[in-house]
């Protein structure tokens, strides 16, 4: 009986640290496949393939169009709502399955919702919907708490939802992988190609064939005053051509700024940014850190140069390999703590999901 006792004690105090032994080497295996583009697979190698299914949407919310990938585990798996950035084929985008694949394995149940206006490079406020609703679809079928991960443009609406109060009780933490702060600073990157960040600056070309996109997508905010903002390539000229701009579409501009909406957020908030990143600025990243501090939040930022833009750089802007193993170790820091603010799972006798 004694030994029944001492065993049964040893178990629980050992479990904690079995568990967050495993979040460490997952997420070190994780890293090592996503960076590696798969030809490394260390963490397929010891995990099960991801079942995917339509995600069920709240009984009272709206329809939305959303996968849930789950590996079987004998841990009921927290949440992980993983909003896309520009994909024209949405959660269909064959980089957001492997990617939302490779979370299950790491020991996530993750929702991967289409983001309409990311199809189209027409983002709305409204875009927070189908992120809202994944999350307390999460929350219902009992994988909470929810971690939010943004992905480039979907920094706004994953930022938005998880600061919506009917959302912000379940969100455990948020990762802005390549995200944007200000839409104003981000429009001026991608017309004249300046960023700036306090002491920072510098500059990169402009793609004309993007712009001429984004103009098409949005032509009914491409009014005469709109067409000079879309028109210019002057650095200097871009706050008051803003300015100038119809005060609706000022409005929008200030709602699709996760700069202005992260207020909301009770967890932490974790910024990682490619060095390198030719379609949304590192400095972008800075503002948002600095805007989370002032709010009080608890934030880390990583700026590497091991990821170009939201994927693995295949050949990463890094010559001297001492400080490349340095930022991947980073990255695996700030990914492994992003698993731990996000939720432990909950253990399961049964082996199937947890009451």
């Amino acid at each position: 009986m004694f030994r029944a006792v001492w065993f049964a004690a040893s178990a629980a105090l050992a479990f904690p640290v079995f568990v967050h032994g495993w979040i460490s080497l997952a997420s070190a295996c994780f890293l090592v496949e996503f960076l590696s583009e798969a030809r490394w697979r260390p963490l397929s190698a010891i995990t099960h393939a991801a079942q995917v299914r339509p995600l069920t949407p709240p009984p009272d919310g709206p329809l939305m169009n959303a996968d849930l990938y789950v590996a079987p585990s004998l841990l009921r798996p927290p949440g992980l709502v993983l909003v896309h950035g520009i994909a024209p084929k949405g959660k269909d985008d064959p980089r957001l399955q492997r990617a939302a694949a490779l979370f299950a394995r790491a020991g996530w149940a993750v929702a991967a919702p289409t983001i309409d206006g990311l199809t189209v490079l027409r983002l709305r406020p409204e875009d927070s919907v189908p992120v809202v609703a994944s999350i307390r679809a999460l929350a219902r079928a009992g994988h909470a708490p929810v971690g939010v991960i943004g992905v480039s443009l979907g920094a706004g609406p994953a930022l938005l939802a998880a600061s919506a109060p009917e959302s912000a009780r379940n969100v455990s933490a948020v990762l802005a992988l390549g995200g944007y702060a200000s839409a104003v600073e981000l429009l001026r990157y991608t017309l004249t190609g300046a960023y700036a960040f306090e002491q920072t600056r510098g500059a990169r070309g402009v793609n004309e064939e993007a712009i001429a996109l984004f103009a098409r997508a949005n032509a009914e905010l491409v009014g005469a005053d709109g067409r000079r903002l879309v028109e210019n390539r002057d650095a200097r000229s871009v706050d008051a051509l803003v300015a100038a701009l119809p005060e609706e579409t000022r409005r929008l501009l200030d709602a699709l700024s996760p700069e202005r909406q992260i207020g909301g957020l009770r967890g932490p908030l974790f910024l990682i940014h490619g060095r390198e990143d030719p379609a949304v600025p590192f400095t972008e990243s800075l503002r948002l850190e600095r805007v989370a501090r002032a709010a009080g939040l608890p934030v880390s930022t990583v700026i590497v140069g091991a990821v170009d833009h939201v994927e693995p750089g295949a050949r990463p802007a890094v010559a001297d390999h001492g400080r490349r193993l340095w930022e991947l170790a980073r990255l695996w820091a700030a990914l492994y703590a992003f698993r731990l603010s996000a939720g432990t799972s909950r253990w399961s006798t049964s082996g199937g999901p947890a009451p």
